[in-house]
Order: structure tokens, then C-alpha cells, then sequence
């Protein structure tokens, strides 16, 4: 498994991932925009020349937004989202990121459970987030500092 950031030439291939994962996906525009902010950090996950995973956050400063993290259907339980997140947390770090923000489903009790285990915290509820009006759990993780 080999963990590293994104190519242009993955983006089709993530957006692929992310119509697979999520009902409200991410456009190829939105993904191939990623490039051209020098704020993203991105991470994705390969193994033997496929994507099995991808995530970025956006770091502006000293707080940052988790976008997005997504494993296939078929290499999930494998530790893949923990791999992804723990990449994106040190380049956050070596960034001088203090805090990570992320918005969850309500019902996405999967995502939920891995972010606790990584030491997030929920904070408050956003209601009616997502498009389909379904409320988004705002979590937040203090980074250690260098």
C-alpha cells in the first residue's frame, strides 16, 4: 500500500470513487479544482496501480477542513481511511495546523466511529447540511504540535 499525493492524472479515477461513496459526489470539476489552491492537501491510496482511497483538507492556516475522505466499497475495513488520515494529519502538522474541522452525516455511523478513534470530538449539529436535508455533525481534533 502506497500512500501519496494525488496526480492530475488521478482525478478521473477519484471522481469514479466518489460517485461510488457518496450520494452528493464531489464533481470532476470540484476534484480537478483541487490543484489550483495552495491551501489543499491531498492524500490517496494505491496498490499495485489502483485507487483504493483518497482524502484532502483544506489548510489555509492555523485551522483546517477535512473535504473529504473515501474507500472503496471492496477495501474497506482494511485500515485504508486511517492510513489516508493519519498521512493528511502530518502534512497538516508540518503545515502548522492546530485544529482539523470535518462535517459528518448524522447517519454515516461508519465515519463516525473512525473519527472518534482518531481522537475527534463532536462539537455541535449543522442542521439540514446536505443537499438532501439531512443534518452534519461538526468534529473537531486538536493536532499535537512540533
Amino acid at each position: 500500500m502506497e500512500y501519496r499525493k494525488w496526480a492530475y492524472e488521478d482525478v478521473l479515477a477519484i471522481a469514479a470513487l466518489e460517485r461510488e461513496c457518496f450520494t452528493d459526489p464531489w464533481s470532476y470539476r470540484m476534484l480537478a479544482d483541487t490543484f489550483f489552491s495552495e491551501f489543499t492537501v491531498t492524500v490517496l491510496a494505491e496498490e499495485e496501480g489502483k485507487v483504493l482511497g483518497y482524502g484532502f483538507l483544506v489548510a489555509p492556516g492555523e485551522d483546517a477542513d477535512l473535504a473529504n475522505i473515501a474507500v472503496g466499497k471492496e477495501y474497506r475495513r482494511r485500515g485504508i481511511a486511517h492510513g489516508i488520515l493519519e498521512s493528511l494529519e502530518s502534512k497538516a502538522v508540518s503545515l502548522g495546523v492546530r485544529r482539523i474541522f470535518l462535517e459528518v452525516r448524522v447517519s454515516n455511523a461508519a465515519a463516525m466511529s473512525l473519527y472518534l478513534k482518531e481522537g475527534f470530538v463532536g462539537r455541535y449539529v449543522r442542521p439540514r447540511y446536505y443537499g438532501d436535508g439531512e443534518d452534519a455533525l461538526v468534529m473537531e481534533k486538536i493536532l499535537p504540535q512540533k
